[in-house]
């Protein structure tokens, strides 16, 4: 039986986690190209960055108490389900997953761990200009803030490349395993596989 009449249409995303998702999206890679590109004063940097705060805040207690498939318990698998996934990502089909899928798991965690780093290191940063200090570089050692200006620009990095590699997994599915997964998250509905 073809993978496609397994399936049956199903909502998986809540409207709050769809637009998380897009707000988060936005609001980080305007902050990336305003730290790449932009004035000497950061003062819009920063503000975009306490909202990313905000929302990772949201998103935290979005994944324990928010609807099942926004859970973290529902979607984060241990090394046997990811490995068991790894086998069929090859297979020119759509894998019909109810939400997540254990790699895709492994990304959310990722780039909610880089974007804590990265929010984390900005606000303890201090480039030493006077002008761009973090509001909470008094709160660490002078060594510490000077460091985390290094480790914010690496946290930057290693977003960019998280991001990309987000993209590229969600192109792979749309264009070999024929399987959207940039509409469910706009309208909520997903084909997922019957049980």
């Amino acid at each position: 039986m073809s993978p496609v009449r397994e399936a049956r249409r199903a909502r998986v995303w809540d409207p709050a986690l769809r637009a998380f998702h897009w707000i988060l999206a936005a609001l980080v890679i305007a902050n990336w190209l305003l730290g790449q590109f932009g004035p000497n004063v950061m003062t819009l940097h920063f503000w975009l960055g306490y909202s990313i705060a905000g929302l990772l805040l949201f998103r935290i207690v979005w994944g324990l108490v928010g609807p099942a498939p926004a859970r973290f318990v529902s979607f984060i698998r241990g090394p046997r389900a990811i490995l068991d996934y790894m086998r069929h990502l090859g297979k020119r089909e759509p894998s019909l997953w109810p939400g997540h899928n254990p790699l895709g798991a492994l990304s959310v965690v990722a780039m909610l761990l880089a974007l804590i780093w990265q929010v984390g290191t900005g606000l303890i940063s201090d480039p030493e200009d006077f002008i761009n200090v973090g509001p909470l570089a008094d709160q660490v050692s002078s060594a510490t803030a000077r460091k985390a200006v290094g480790w914010h620009h690496l946290g930057g990095s290693i977003i960019l490349i998280l991001v990309l590699l987000h993209v590229a997994v969600i192109l792979y599915y749309r264009f070999w395993k024929n399987e959207d997964l940039v509409r469910p998250m706009i309208t909520g509905w997903k084909w997922v596989r019957r049980r």
